[in-house]
């Protein structure tokens, strides 16, 4: 089933509407541009507290989703962390996919 969210991920990244890494979430959140920030479940400790806090200061809702590996290869990158999805549309699919297939999102927060 995560191969769907995975591929999911890739068609938001050709659209456009997704960032990934650490300074370019960062700035979409303070920006107000992030819509759901996804944070692998391997991220370290230290950057799941930092984008946590950071989606709970600006009310983004977020999700913990996924392996670093193989979320940046279904996107095309290296390795990922954490990303930004930009758009309500994408960002709502993706949170009743998860839904839907009752994998990883262990945290769906809408503060």
């Amino acid at each position: 089933m995560d191969n769907k969210l995975y591929n999911f991920l890739g068609l938001i990244q050709r659209s456009g509407n997704l960032t990934s890494g650490d300074d370019g979430v960062e700035i979409d959140i303070k920006k107000g541009k992030c819509k759901l920030l996804i944070i692998s479940e391997d991220a370290s400790e230290n950057t799941k507290k930092k984008f946590i806090s950071m989606a709970k200061n600006f009310g983004v809702p977020y999700l913990i989703f996924g392996e670093k590996e193989n979320i940046g290869y279904y996107i095309g990158k290296s390795m990922r962390s954490v990303l930004s999805i930009k758009d309500n549309n994408f960002a709502e699919a993706f949170i009743k996919k998860i839904k839907e297939n009752n994998s990883g999102g262990d945290s769906i927060v809408k503060d």
